[in-house]
């Protein structure tokens, strides 16, 4: 639903990073690139950000 505030594996504080990896891969940015840019260098992080998916506005529109 919503990123995890830490890294459930390490505990890194990786909540405040997910907005502009969002705009980055949307702008069409390689995913890899962008996660090296935003300095997330474990491989738990990187994973936590490749396979999140975002259902928050798809939860919303459900409830209407």
């Amino acid at each position: 639903m919503i990123i995890p505030i830490r890294c459930i594996s390490c505990g890194k504080p990786v909540a405040q990073l997910w907005e502009e990896f969002n705009k980055e891969v949307e702008k069409g940015n390689d995913p890899k690139k962008v996660l090296d840019k935003l300095g997330l260098k474990r491989y738990c992080c990187r994973s936590l950000f490749l396979t999140h998916v975002d259902l928050i506005d798809y939860m919303a529109e459900i409830k209407k």
